[in-house]
């Protein structure tokens, strides 16, 4: 009977054993932990400098439903070439897939991360390297999923070639210098999100069918490039939100096909140029231009507005517009003649607020929204205004001939 206690007893502890948690406790700092094909129990923690390497085509990592399946503890961590899978729902606890803290110099490469409630999540992380990663959530609701990569406090981190479909946002809280370039975000709730985060790039990345591309809340010194911004859905569909920032560049990027291209919070207090918006194509969206508020301080140069059904849309009465540096733009609703071949509107390109516009400040009349009836007291009020109009925005140099188109 003894016998049969101890046997029994030796492989219950065989069984339920993490062996990659054992091999990880046992190896020297700065080791190469290299794993064959196979699934491996999760659930573990990393708390010194070390390599691991998927050298199978199917090497696993399972969490066990709870909590986050690998949390990184130490500086000088590579997780490579696996998938981590299997994370707990605790949105309090941010359970993940990866959770990094307080910690330098961490690459996670080529990773398939799937069934988890957050991505990889960071906090107080720097100097370190996320790409060439799948990430999606769990099948929950929206509103119920983590982020797929979370930032807070980080600096000076990388962000590449990851896509990332189906989760919540990609967010950076209190995060600066930052690099995000060459990834593909879809059918997120925002595809990106900055609180009070400073000094990042945006380079080179792809947003698509997501409720908001990219929003920017108190983001100072920011430059956004050559991205493509399209298909936002839902009730928000907005390309880009910006709100509170200040040197916000914007440029060589393509926003298209969504319900606002651009909503823009101006603060009231404003006294210098916050937002530069150049050289960019806005093009098939229902409104090109939508700010709330004040319609001053910006800089809008260069760009290619074509295609949408308003050019500029104005939600709150008051707050009148002032200097903003407008021109250069091609505008596809401009009538203008160019006598002197030089390509720039003879006259000025006004965009001005009709008494048919009441749906700017009336949703229920928004229903109206672009049928012919709209159309027509349009027409008939910009001939013949039996109110004086409200200008919104007017470009001094209208672009009279479109010379190029951005191809996507």
């Amino acid at each position: 009977m003894k016998k049969i206690f101890i046997l029994l007893t030796l492989i219950t502890s065989f069984l339920t054993a993490n062996i990659l948690q054992e091999a990880i406790n046992n190896a020297p700092n700065n080791s190469v932990l290299k794993l064959p094909s196979g699934t491996y129990l999760g659930n573990i923690i990393i708390n010194k400098p070390l390599t691991i390497i998927g050298k199978g085509d199917s090497v696993i990592i399972q969490g066990e439903q709870k909590d986050s399946v690998v949390q990184i503890t130490s500086s000088n961590v590579t997780l490579k070439n696996i998938t981590i899978q299997g994370s707990g729902i605790r949105l309090d606890n941010r359970d993940a897939a990866v959770k990094v803290s307080n910690a330098q110099n961490v690459k996670i490469s080529g990773c398939k991360i799937q069934d988890a409630l957050y991505g990889i999540d960071m906090g107080m992380v720097n100097n370190s390297i996320i790409e060439n990663n799948y990430i999606t959530s769990k099948d929950l609701e929206i509103s119920l999923r983590g982020n797929a990569l979370k930032l807070f406090y980080s600096s000076n981190n990388t962000l590449r070639n990851n896509e990332i479909y189906n989760s919540r946002d990609v967010l950076l809280s209190y995060s600066h210098n930052n690099l995000i370039t060459q990834n593909h975000i879809e059918k997120s709730r925002f595809g990106l999100h900055f609180l009070k985060s400073n000094g990042n790039i945006i380079d080179n990345n792809h947003f698509t069918f997501n409720s908001v591309g990219v929003i920017f809340g108190g983001a100072k010194n920011t430059e956004v490039k050559n991205n493509i911004i399209k298909s936002s859905i839902g009730r928000a569909g907005i390309g880009v939100l910006i709100k509170g920032v200040s040197n916000f560049v914007f440029t060589d990027n393509v926003v298209t096909f969504n319900s606002k291209a651009f909503y823009i919070d101006a603060k009231h207090n404003e006294t210098s140029i916050k937002r530069f918006l150049t050289n960019n194509e806005i093009s098939y969206n229902m409104e090109a231009l939508h700010f709330h508020g004040a319609i001053k301080y910006n800089l809008i140069k260069n760009n290619t507005i074509i295609g949408n059904i308003d050019d500029v849309v104005k939600s709150v009465r008051g707050n009148r517009t002032s200097k903003n540096v407008v021109e250069g733009n091609y505008w596809d609703h401009y009538s203008g003649f160019d006598r002197n071949n030089d390509n720039i509107g003879d006259t000025t390109y006004k965009m001005l607020q009709y008494a048919d516009r009441l749906w700017h400040y009336n949703n229920k009349v928004k229903f109206f929204y672009a049928t012919p009836i709209i159309s027509i007291l349009n027409f008939i009020l910009s001939l013949a205004p039996f109110v004086e109009p409200v200008l919104l925005l007017e470009d001094t140099k209208p672009i009279v001939e479109l010379k190029k188109m951005t191809s996507f």
